[in-house]
């Protein structure tokens, strides 16, 4: 007797899809209340999630029992290599510049752009950061960003809140372009059909986010004081997705957009600057959950060396503040711990080589990019079929897509900066033990991390194949000629669940096509679901638990969701309603 069997999932295994779709929300429910609601640690509520999850697949869905083990194996492998690799070595690429001592050059060199933090923050995650999404994507952009703005003098929280809001616009033509690329593809469509609408429904949506992200770094005054170049970066940005993403170099659409807006904004700077930057930098450096982070950060500060998190080099708020304020056009990073230079003493063979790790992380994955090295680093990735899933199918009964696992031990984005970690690592002429040593302390600190990412991908597995995500979907796409205002809550139910546009765009994209060629608006439909992933990437359980490592404050995952969860809301109500309007003739002119 085979003890493998065939199994295609039914989204509709109760025969009202309303109670289907029902008993398929209980997973996200459980994952949302015991993280947000009952503060939860995250590897527990993503542990609980994932067991719901597996209980209803096997007796509602009806999954065979060897198939959802195997399954979860699956995805809870699959979220240690590649995504848990991708967040350690950003983390041991940081950490190399504490070790160093590069850290204060770093930090200063940071204010020579400009003495305002908030302006700071606005180039570092929105413009840098959607750089990185672009050319690496996965977890990537949210573990270096957020130890970036710590950099800068952000408090832990603040800084895992800005990072992971700015990863939204950029999420949708994230890794060169491959969630759209994979939308068309599934839907059948041509991609430069698809590409142009959520490149302008991105676009519209940039002109809010640096607003949003000026209110989150410094409240009410950071939006009084800072909204001309906050609205500047916004349009200048989402003018060039709204040009780049309509052309054959949509895969480029985030790269071309960063860069211009980088530069236009050090153009701007130049004949307008804001107000009260200087009195900012206390208010930026403040703990927004004093009882989590004050003892952080009075660990860090009375510690002699540093550690392996982001807010390793940062000091109490009280020190810090008075630091940054010390020298308000400088930047000056001195603390009494580092004794790190003053702006005015940095050389220009200091900041270059304060730049190094992030001009190389720019320069390797360009070069990565490139088509042909892009085809012969994939040609090194390994695959071969799990055990236990060779029978296992999807929907519409063709093989699944988790029959096998890919090891793409080179081509991951983790690899790559494993290896800009080492190159600086020589740069730097860091000893080769404690270079390889801070890795291994960095591992044993994210064990519960790696845990809790794995978790969520196995129950991300577990809810897709098992039909009970697609019932959702069916659930949603049953409204009719209303669909087109709810088309983005699929993408951001999707990128919620799996931690990836791109996955989310393989699971629901035909669906959306399906919708499209019964009510019209294909196009428009499909790239809606696209654009709403975007949205729901900062509330992925996975994204959470990148953003609380880089700020090395292990457990803070409902903290930062409970902060984030407005804003996803908000911005997916914008979209709706965008997207909605845009299917009728008040702004069906938007269309391409």
């Amino acid at each position: 007797m085979p003890v493998i069997q065939a199994f295609t999932p039914d989204p509709d295994p109760l025969g009202q899809q309303w109670l289907s779709a029902l008993v398929a929300s209980v997973p996200i429910l459980v994952m949302l209340l015991t993280l947000g609601g009952l503060r939860w640690r995250a590897h527990v509520a993503g542990l609980t999630s994932w067991a719901v999850a597996l209980v209803i697949a096997i007796a509602v869905y009806a999954m065979p029992v060897t198939t959802a083990l195997s399954l979860s194996l699956h995805g809870f492998v699959y979220g240690l290599f590649p995504i848990v690799w991708i967040l350690l070595c950003a983390i041991w690429m940081y950490q190399v510049t504490v070790i160093s001592g590069r850290f204060d050059d770093l930090r200063a060199t940071f204010y020579l752009i400009t003495d305002d933090p908030r302006v700071l923050g606005l180039i570092i995650a929105f413009c840098f950061g959607g750089l990185l999404e672009a050319l690496a994507g996965f977890g990537a952009p949210v573990a270096i960003v957020s130890v970036m703005l710590v950099a800068i003098g952000y408090s832990p929280i603040r800084a895992a809140i800005t990072a992971l809001l700015a990863n939204t616009v950029p999420v949708a033509f994230g890794a060169v372009g491959l969630p759209i690329l994979m939308a068309a593809k599934t839907a059948d469509m041509p991609v430069l059909s698809v590409s142009p609408v959520a490149g302008r429904i991105c676009a519209l949506l940039s002109v809010l986010v640096p607003l949003l992200l000026l209110y989150v770094i410094d409240g009410k005054k950071g939006v009084v004081q800072c909204w001309p170049i906050g609205l500047f970066i916004g349009v200048i940005f989402g003018l060039t997705k709204w040009v780049v993403s309509g052309t054959s170099l949509y895969n480029l659409t985030e790269v071309f957009a960063a860069v211009i807006t980088v530069v236009a904004v050090v153009a701007f700077l130049r004949v307008w600057h804001p107000k009260g930057g200087e009195e900012a930098r206390p208010r930026v450096g403040e703990a927004l959950v004093p009882d989590v982070e004050e003892p952080h950060l009075q660990r860090a500060a009375g510690g002699g060396t540093a550690t392996a998190t982001a807010t390793s080099t940062t000091t109490s708020t009280t020190t810090a503040t008075s630091t940054a304020t010390s020298a308000p056009q400088s930047g000056d990073a001195d603390a009494p711990r580092t004794g790190g230079p003053s702006a005015e003493h940095l050389t220009t063979n200091r900041i270059l080589m304060a730049l190094v790790p992030y001009v190389l992380v720019i320069v390797v994955f360009s070069i990565a990019a490139i088509p042909a090295v892009k085809s012969a680093l994939a040609s090194t990735d390994l695959s071969f079929a799990w055990p236990g899933l060779s029978d296992m199918r999807n929907a519409s009964g063709a093989p699944a897509s988790h029959q096998s696992y890919h090891f793409t031990w080179l081509s991951s984005p983790g690899t790559l900066l494993a290896f800009v970690a080492i190159a600086v690592g020589l740069i730097y002429k860091v000893p080769m033990g404690t270079l390889f040593g801070e890795l291994w302390k960095n591992a044993v600190k994210l064990k519960y991390t790696a845990l809790t990412i794995g978790s969520v991908v196995a129950l991300a597995f577990v809810m897709g194949d098992s039909g009970q995500t697609l019932a959702l979907g069916l659930f949603i796409a049953g409204v009719g000629a209303a669909y087109p205002f709810f088309a983005p809550i699929l993408g951001w139910i999707g990128t919620y669940v799996t931690g990836s546009d791109t996955s989310a765009n393989i699971l629901f994209s035909g669906l959306q096509a399906g919708v499209g060629d019964q009510i019209g608006h294909k196009e428009l439909l499909v790239g809606a679901g696209a654009a709403g992933g975007v949205v729901g990437k900062m509330i992925s359980p996975q994204s959470l638990a990148v953003a609380a490592s880089a700020i090395g404050i292990a457990g803070a995952e409902s903290i930062i969701l409970r902060r984030v969860f407005g804003y996803s809301i908000l911005l997916l109500f914008f979209m709706c309603l965008l997207t909605g309007l845009m299917s009728t003739p008040v702004l069906g002119w938007l269309l391409p």
